[in-house]
């Protein structure tokens, strides 16, 4: 069927299709009666023919793309990586706080995994009572995946937290915060481990050793209760290590199952392996009062938001730039540390703060 050119109005061409009448063998002549059919912009020099080809060649060979989820928008990484961060540094103070209000003491590791226990148990049931209401996938699609669920339940939670909450009795809250920032540059080592996408580079070299600066700076000093403490130090330190292979376990978690409900699934087990570890022992809470309750309740809060946040940014998008973030940790929890425990602000907390940072941003400066 012929079209015919009608109308042309400041470049613009509308092409009608002649229109049959019931009945009829030819097209009603009328301009009332053609139907239309295209109608395009284009330059009055060009030729109608090339246009059309023009035309169907673009939406031929040029789909539109979906846009890039809101988890991989850089703004809304950034923010949603600066308040997992921010809300992890407050957690070095108010753990210390709640010990003193629970009247837990420093060689009652009993009653401190209780209390991390109650705190990531809480905290997973609610991150799997939220993923089930948004309809998340709650099973891994083969029986043999709960054994890596069950894996990064232990490592992220069990191992993690008990190797923190034990060792942070025996370092200062600041210097704690400061030490656990070995957990980046052990993602970035590790990862070139695991990874054939990651290799080490010179880049990568200059920043680890920028960290270990650091973490020497803070290992100077005199004899103050927040100096060195060999056996706090090498429990942060495993501590560490146990957050760097979490964070290198999130993404091959994110294919087997929702990663909501596995980071629900990881707090929730290993929360409650922390509870069967410590009623054996004796773990208690010799005192609970209001204060100590809304100590606990903001721990729950920080571990919801926190690892929600996290995980879920690691799941779709490259490890180290979310972990450039961890930087804030140290820190968040050396400042709220000496804000709200009374621990003295050492010099050397501020040179080893600044060294890790540098050594984030080097490791990560130019990464895509």
């Amino acid at each position: 069927m012929k079209q015919h050119l009608l109308t042309q109005s400041h470049g613009q061409y509308l092409f009608y299709t002649p229109a049959y009448t019931q009945g009829a063998a030819t097209p009603m002549s009328t301009p009332q009666c053609y139907m239309p059919t295209i109608f395009c912009n284009f330059a009055p020099q060009k030729t109608i023919g090339t246009t059309l080809q023009r035309m169907t060649t673009d939406s031929s060979n040029k789909p539109q793309g979906k846009p890039a989820s809101i988890w991989q928008r850089p703004m809304w990484v950034s923010l949603f990586a600066l308040t997992a961060a921010m809300a992890w540094g407050w957690a070095y103070p108010l753990i210390k706080l709640g010990f003193e209000e629970f009247r837990i003491e420093g060689a009652d590791a009993g009653s401190k995994m209780l209390f991390a226990g109650i705190r990531f148990a809480v905290s997973g049931l609610i991150i799997l009572a939220a993923a089930r209401a948004r309809h998340c996938r709650m099973t891994p699609a083969r029986g043999s995946d709960w054994l890596m669920v069950l894996a990064f339940a232990l490592v992220n939670t069990t191992l993690h937290y008990a190797f923190f909450y034990i060792g942070l009795w025996y370092s200062a809250g600041s210097r704690a915060a400061i030490l656990n920032s070995l957990s980046v540059f052990a993602v970035v080592l590790l990862a070139c481990v695991f990874f054939r996408s990651d290799r080490l580079t010179t880049r990568k070299i200059a920043g680890c050793a920028m960290g270990i600066a650091g973490i020497i700076a803070l290992n100077m000093g005199g004899t103050q209760s927040s100096d060195f403490n060999l056996l706090g130090d090498v429990l942060i330190a495993l501590n560490a290590l146990c957050g760097a292979a979490a964070s290198l376990m999130t993404r091959p978690l994110s294919r087997r199952i929702d990663i909501f409900a596995g980071t629900g699934y990881s707090l929730a087990i290993g929360g409650a392996l922390l509870l069967m570890a410590a009623l054996p022992m004796g773990g208690t809470l010799p005192r609970i009062t209001l204060w100590g309750t809304i100590i606990l309740l903001l721990l729950i809060a920080i571990s919801t938001i926190g690892f929600t946040l996290y995980n879920k940014l690691l799941s779709c998008n490259p490890v180290g730039k979310v972990a450039i973030f961890n930087s804030l940790i140290p820190v968040v929890g050396a400042v709220t540390s000496c804000m709200c425990l009374n621990e003295p602000f050492q010099p050397k907390y501020a040179i080893a703060a600044v060294l890790a940072a540098a050594g984030i941003y080097i490791i990560n400066k130019g990464k895509k």
